[in-house]
Order: C-alpha cells, then structure tokens, then sequence
C-alpha cells in the first residue's frame, strides 16, 4: 500500500495495482459502511440538547455503557441548567464519580451550564463558535452536539474509533483530532459527516477493535488497505518457524548439561572398619 500525488497534489491510493483518489476511496467506504450500519446513531441515551451535551462530557476517557448507567439517575436529579450551575460541587462529583475524572468533569458541567444560564437563557447554542467556548466543551463535544441534537453537519466527530479505523483504511496519515476531521471534511460530502462517524464508531466497536481487529471476517476487507494493523497469519507462522530452532537450541544446551553432570563424579564414602573385638 503506498501513497503517491494525485491530481493538484491531492493524495491517491495504490492498491493491488490499481491508483485511486482519495475521493473515491471515501466514497466506497462511506458507501459500505452505510450497507453494514443503516440505522447507526449515537449511544449515549439523552432526552434533550442539554442532556446529551453533560452526557458527552462524561464520555471522555469512558465508555457510553458507563455513562448511560449514571445519567439515569443523574438526569432525574438534574433537569436544567440551572439545576447544575446550582448544585454542590461534592454532591455533583460523587453522582458522576464512577465515569473516571469526576472532578474536572464536575467542575466543567458545573461552570458549562451557570455559562448557558448566563448567556443563552440556559439553552444549548445551535452554533459551533458558541459552544466551543464553553467550559469542558471542544470541537469533538460540539460536533455531537450539533450533529446529533440538531441535525446540524458543522464538521465530523472524531473520537478515537474514527481516528484508529480513519487510518487504517488509508483516509488519513496523521494522529491529530483536528487534521484527521479536516481529510475526512475534504474527502466526504457533507451530507455524509453525521452518519459517517456513527458508523465508524459502531465498526471500531463490533469489528476493527484497537488490539485484536477482526480482519478475517471484516466486510470492509476488499477496501480497506490495513495500514499500520500486522498480519497477524504472518506473524503466527513466522512464529512456528522459529519454535523448532528455539526447541532444538533448548535440547542441545540440556544434552550439554547431562554430559557435563555425568563426568563429575560423586565423592566416595569412606568404608566403615569394623573394631576388632579381640583388642
């Protein structure tokens, strides 16, 4: 798999002999993840623009499983923005303490709404340069957001399935958040950018999982050129290989050993003389 330059020094993809834009590789695999995902959408369970932005704070560094669990509660407790800005910050803490992080969580949900309170009428803001500014929210949290809440294509959520399975299908080279959503902006119409990344998500979670991806059965496999994922039929016989050298290694260092053993000899026993009972 290699990259050359395409056409205005766009980038394409070689593969198996053939050359394509970087386009059109992102039009096939948009295509097939809409064949495999159709009814993808977001996990995090939420009842209101509001809900969804607290529930997708608390999925930093934690699974959407977790959160649902905890906003269950936590969203019969708190209704507003006004219920959260004036909640004490140990009691808010202790509620959301099993997502990990819980105080810098708390502290920014806390200062989030008093700043929708303050300044939209505590209403989450349909715009992106409005809740970018917000305490604890950034462009990935926006995109949800607006994305999801609102129906809203202001750019694509990159969390870290779509950043891991972004470059292993070749869309993107780089490791950044940021420059990984501007190829994908590039590359896909926006009409794609709210369900791509919901079905990207649900592939890295069911399939192309971050240490054992299930290549073998992916239904992405024609398409997908596997970069930076290792062979791993490979590196099983390229194991088998090297276990009868290592046995044979092994085997002779024993033999070694035993024949080493076998020429130091046991020390002897003095004889015991019997005492002469005539003496």
């Amino acid at each position: 798999m290699a990259y050359g330059n395409g056409r205005r020094g766009r980038p394409v993809l070689a593969r198996m002999g053939s050359t394509v834009t970087a386009r059109t590789h992102a039009a096939r695999v948009a295509r097939k993840l809409a064949e495999l995902y159709p009814d993808a959408e977001c996990s995090l369970v939420y009842d209101s623009p509001l809900e969804l932005l607290v529930a997708t704070i608390l999925s930093a560094q934690c699974t959407d499983e977790r959160v649902n669990i905890v906003t269950q509660e936590l969203f019969r407790r708190y209704r507003s923005a006004e219920d959260f800005a004036s909640a004490p910050l140990p009691q808010l803490e202790k509620a959301i303490k099993s997502t990990g992080f819980f105080r810098n969580k708390a502290k920014n949900i806390k200062a989030c709404c008093q700043a929708l309170v303050d300044n939209h009428g505590g209403q989450v803001p349909h715009d992106l340069q409005s809740l970018v500014v917000l305490p604890g929210v950034g462009r990935k949290t926006a995109n949800v957001v607006l994305g999801t809440a609102f129906g809203l294509a202001t750019g694509i959520v990159v969390d870290t399935h779509v950043g891991r399975l972004s470059n292993r299908l070749g869309l993107t080279k780089s490791a950044d958040p940021v420059k990984i959503e501007q190829d994908l902006i590039r590359e896909l119409p926006s009409t794609e950018w709210i369900a791509f990344s919901h079905r990207m998500i649900q592939h890295g979670r069911r399939v192309c999982m971050a240490r054992n991806p299930q290549c073998e059965v992916c239904a992405m496999a024609d398409i997908c050129p596997r970069i930076g994922v290792a062979d791993r039929t490979t590196t099983a016989s390229a194991a088998t290989k090297k276990m009868p050298d290592k046995v044979g290694r092994l085997t002779k260092a024993n033999a070694t050993k035993a024949k080493v053993a076998a020429k130091v000899k046991k020390p002897t026993q003095p004889k015991k003389v019997k005492a002469n009972a005539g003496r």
